[in-house]
């Protein structure tokens, strides 16, 4: 493994396990729309090294260990960090923007920065297949890809769970993009790739104009 992931899951280890032992910490630095409106804006950061609890921490640990050696192999530590930070950043501003009226929304974990190196890692490698306990017959990453964030609109427009999907879909449009801006002949060489990957962002955009997000 990396050296750049080891250093990135510990510090998420370490700085979880502090706020499920102290209390002031993890409300201190989790993400909360009000506290962002009081320009408390390191909450967008911040938030994204706490977890709810050790399962939390452990399947977003356990995405990003599979997916982050995948993407550092393929584009280096430099900008494995820069995907990582940008897709948390947008993911938790996404939700932001999404939930500004909604003054007692709170969030934590590192989801929107690890959709956002899953996406990476499926644009830069796309023959990559994945297979589930639910769904033991391998398919191809984008294909999971796709379904995933039509799921995350799912879960957007129905709230039946606590599980943060407007970060989910922030990080991982975040990650498509970074990955593009930083490796433009993709645009040339996965162009059928990347008009399907963005059939649910396209959704996105309907759904908004609507109004039914």
């Amino acid at each position: 493994m990396a050296e750049p992931l080891i250093l990135l899951l510990l510090l998420n280890i370490l700085l979880s396990y502090k706020g499920f032992r102290d209390p002031v910490f993890f409300e201190r630095y989790k993400f909360s729309v009000l506290k962002i409106r009081k320009n408390e804006t390191f909450r967008l950061f911040s938030s994204g090294f706490l977890h709810v609890d050790t399962t939390h921490l452990i399947f977003n640990m356990f995405t990003l260990y599979i997916f982050g050696d995948v993407a550092i192999q393929l584009m280096g530590a430099v900008s494995f960090y820069i995907v990582y930070g940008l897709s948390l950043f947008s993911g938790n501003y996404f939700t932001y923007l999404n939930h500004k009226n909604e003054p007692n929304y709170t969030a934590v974990g590192a989801s929107g920065a690890v959709s956002g190196i899953v996406y990476s890692s499926i644009l830069l490698f796309p023959k990559m297949k994945l297979a589930f306990l639910f769904l033991p017959i391998p398919i191809p990453g984008y294909i999971f890809g796709i379904l995933y964030l039509l799921y995350t609109l799912f879960g957007m427009k129905s709230r039946h769970d606590n599980i943060g999907h407007t970060a989910h879909f922030g990080g991982a449009v975040s990650g498509f993009a970074t990955t593009l801006f930083i490796y433009p002949s993709l645009l040339y060489t996965e162009t059928y790739l990347i008009l399907l990957m963005l059939i649910p962002i396209i959704g996105y955009v309907v759904m908004k104009q609507k109004g039914k997000l």
